[in-house]
């Protein structure tokens, strides 16, 4: 048997479900995938595992799953022991442009107070980036926050910054200001965005619904950078976040979007605030006020604001 498969069987038993392993999984692998390699696993055995709706195992599934639990369940737990009695490990979570520009520059600050720290790192969207902390596969990550500000039940956090969200066109466009749109009775121009579940897509929708615009998506990117390149090759209009990697383009224009509230960024982390998470904070926190001191967001560590208040804050 294929051990990529049993593992991806596994996953799919755990979660009960192909869609909800997809949430779960901790490296990233579209539904598709899992659902065809399932079914080699299938074929390859010549039974079928589980019924698919309802979700339930069938008894081979169950004998399957049995087998292979207490290995696929247990590597979590043998591989924290091996790495406590080597350099400690630190799993970051954010998008692929936060991965690729600017986490580089914050290791380099963060190796000088931890020069042995060895660093796994996992990109994802904002649902899937809070399931791998919840699910405690990564320790930190960098996400966009809820449009209430709320975070998910069991992780702390703090504000980094709030971007103001923008509308990039085509330089051949005809379109000079968002104002021009919203004016007009229908929009014909493809609207490309994030998907409809991440938080930027939500807040700009919201937005919307205040100006008494209707403009539903045409395409949904996987990237902020996609947009852009979606953009400068003619396919619409974009939804995007005011920071010059994201935007930048030659084809393209940036137009301000009044009356759409900001994106806030967030930092966050399962369980106590651990003296490497500490000091990853407050890094990521010295790049951003550097980086972008005209959005940062002046926010504390969580004993920091109970020593504030007046609680006892405990050991460090």
């Amino acid at each position: 048997m294929n051990i990529h498969h049993l593992e991806l069987f596994y996953h799919v038993g755990r979660s009960g479900g192909i869609s909800r392993a997809v949430r779960h999984i901790p490296y990233g692998i579209q539904q598709p995938a899992v659902s065809s390699q399932i079914l080699l696993l299938e074929q390859d055995l010549g039974v079928k595992l589980f019924n698919r709706q309802p979700f339930k195992l069938t008894e081979e599934g169950e004998l399957l799953f049995s087998f292979i639990r207490d290995f696929f369940g247990n590597l979590d737990e043998t591989a924290a022991m091996l790495r406590h009695r080597t350099a400690p490990l630190l799993r970051i979570g954010a998008s692929e442009l936060m991965l690729r520009d600017y986490l580089p520059h914050i290791i380099q600050r963060l190796a000088l107070s931890h020069p042995q720290l060895r660093l796994g790192l996992r990109s994802g969207y904002q649902s899937q980036l809070e399931d791998m902390l919840l699910d405690s596969t990564i320790d930190f990550a960098v996400v966009t926050s809820a449009p209430d500000g709320r975070k998910p039940q069991g992780l702390q956090g703090v504000r980094l910054m709030r971007l103001p969200l923008v509308l990039l066109v085509n330089r051949k466009s005809k379109i000079r200001s968002a104002a021009q749109l919203w004016s007009m009775d229908r929009i014909e121009e493809a609207l490309i965005c994030l998907p409809a579940g991440e938080r930027i897509s939500q807040i700009f929708q919201k937005g919307l619904k205040g100006l008494g615009v209707d403009w539903a998506p045409s395409i949904e990117a996987s990237s902020l950078e996609l947009i852009t390149r979606y953009v400068a090759n003619g396919y619409g209009i974009g939804v995007n976040v005011n920071i010059a990697e994201s935007v930048k383009h030659p084809k393209v224009r940036v137009l301000p979007l009044e009356g759409i509230e900001p994106v806030e960024i967030v930092a966050l982390w399962k369980g106590p605030t651990t003296p490497i998470i500490r000091t990853l904070v407050e890094q990521v926190q010295g790049f951003v006020k550097q980086a972008w001191p005209q959005w940062c967001c002046e926010d504390s560590l969580p004993a920091e604001r109970r020593a504030r208040a007046g609680a006892p804050v405990g050991p460090r």
